[in-house]
């Protein structure tokens, strides 16, 4: 095995990247980017019937937009190719036979009718294979190989004693042989299984840290038996703690969709930024040596070390999600979240061009999540229809009966303005509201009311004039003053 530290990404092309497996992606480049080794992607394909059309270019697109890139894999090559698992199909057949031939290794010729009715007539739901071509002799194996008899080559476990491993989160752990059944190795169709696969690939890659999810520490012990039973060092393992949701009811379990958005690509689509989404995950299950809790990528890999790994499982938590997603909003230069915003913008106006970055300007402090904006700003594409109730406002002192002169003396105001900007529009109210003798809410709730149809947007009076421009901003005045004095 290397001397340099090796970590890989092995998703299964199935659909989107899960948040557990996104949070193995990233441990593994940070393990492997902290101690200055190598992140390999490797794609395991060997399911072919789960493989879906379009799901090796969405693990691509995830890994990208999450900023972990990967040293060797599929689309750039490394000495250790090929590394799509479907493409290495027969290296595997030759490393199963070797097994057979040290007497660690079986074929079996049970159909499946056999293994059915095996599992129909146990009362022991987790009743496995009865070992039934396990003791076949070299005679009977022959005949049935030489008359075509379809076979799955399984692993001959030890029938006593103990398989003890260490797990560098886990510790130390121990299963009795008794528990593991004889898997399959090779398949019907002559491809591996995943277990099976797993293992010569990581062992023919030089892969030194196995990261997974702790629901595969009971699989281990066959991992290692088979590493024991070619003679190779076993790589460190390191297991993590599962991920979990709040249920309704205020308990907890493993996270799924009921939930919430549980895949990358869904929490993209729904307005968090990559960054936020990777500096979350980072925290779920792994606790910097300070309290901290905002870190970039680099960051992450100076500060990221095995020993920072909790046993105990961690909670998503969409709030606290949010949370981190507006503390990078907040952290973004007003023309970066204009253009990270863009298509929110687009999505909610789309047939006159604003001024977007007076737009994020009044949007930036008050958005959490991307996804929130349309509905924040469509009123400047078309302003919803609302009931004149709306200018009544008991904080800025205006009825019915007074926000008419207020909104037909700041049209009249407003209308006179040489320029219009947002400081001419500001103090022109403000001076409005002084010469009135009343207080600049007065004046400003009709002229909000009146320009957004809203009662809650995201920015006063002034800077929604100034948005709009004079002559849209002119005719909704007009309008609102129509509403206020129709039948009065």
């Amino acid at each position: 095995m290397s001397d340099k530290i090796r970590t890989r990404f092995a998703p299964s092309p199935t659909g989107f990247m899960h948040v557990g497996n996104l949070r193995t992606a990233l441990y593994e480049y940070l393990i492997a980017k902290s101690l200055g080794g190598t992140f390999v992607l490797r794609i395991e394909d060997t399911d072919q019937e789960r493989k879906v059309e379009g799901a090796v270019d969405i693990i691509y697109h995830t890994l990208k937009q999450a900023k972990l890139i990967h040293d060797e894999g599929p689309d750039i090559g490394g000495e250790y190719g090929p590394y799509v698992q479907s493409e290495r199909k027969e290296m595997y057949m030759p490393y199963a036979k070797q097994l057979i031939e040290n007497d660690k290794a079986y074929y079996c010729f049970c159909t499946k009718e056999r293994l059915d009715s095996l599992r129909e007539n146990s009362d022991d739901l987790g009743a496995g294979y009865d070992r039934h071509c396990r003791g076949l002799s070299k005679e009977e194996i022959q005949q049935q190989l030489d008359s075509g008899t379809p076979y799955v080559i399984r692993q001959k476990m030890p029938l006593e004693g103990t398989t003890t491993f260490e797990d560098a989160v886990f510790g130390t752990i121990s299963v009795d042989n008794s528990e593991l059944q004889d898997q399959i190795l090779i398949k019907a169709d002559g491809y591996p299984t995943y277990n099976f696969a797993n293992v010569i690939d990581d062992h023919t890659m030089d892969i030194t840290h196995v990261v997974r999810g702790s629901e595969y520490l009971s699989s281990t012990p066959k991992y290692n038996l088979l590493y024991e039973s070619f003679g190779w060092e076993i790589p460190t393992y390191i297991h993590l703690p599962l991920i979990m949701g709040k249920n309704d009811d205020g308990s907890i379990s493993k996270l799924s969709k009921r939930h919430g958005a549980t895949s990358f690509e869904d929490l993209v689509s729904k307005g968090y930024l990559p960054e936020a989404i990777i500096n979350y995950i980072a925290l779920l299950g792994w606790a910097p040596k300070d309290n901290r809790e905002i870190f970039t990528i680099e960051e992450l890999i100076e500060n990221f070390s095995i020993d920072g790994i909790s046993k105990s499982p961690a909670v998503f938590d969409y709030d606290k999600l949010e949370w981190f997603n507006a503390e990078y909003i907040k952290a973004m230069t007003v023309e970066q979240f204009a253009e990270t915003a863009m298509p929110y913008f687009k999505k909610a106006v789309t047939t006159k061009e604003l001024d977007w970055i007076k737009v994020a300007s009044i949007l930036q402090q008050r958005t959490t999540v991307l996804s929130q904006i349309p509905e924040k700003i469509e009123f400047f594409e078309t302003q919803p229809e609302y009931e004149k109730d709306l200018f009544v406002n008991k904080k800025s002192k205006t009825t019915l009966e007074n926000s008419a002169p207020m909104l037909s003396a700041a049209i009249n105001a407003l209308d006179a303005l040489p320029e219009w900007t947002h400081d001419s529009i500001h103090d022109c109210l403000i001076d409005l509201a002084k010469s009135l003798e009343v207080k600049n809410g007065t004046v400003m709730w009709p002229v909000r009311i009146a320009a957004s149809g809203m009662t809650v947007t995201p920015g006063g009076a002034v800077e929604i004039l100034d948005i709009l421009g004079k002559e849209e901003s002119m005719l909704r005045l007009k309008k609102g003053l129509d509403k206020l004095t129709e039948n009065s």
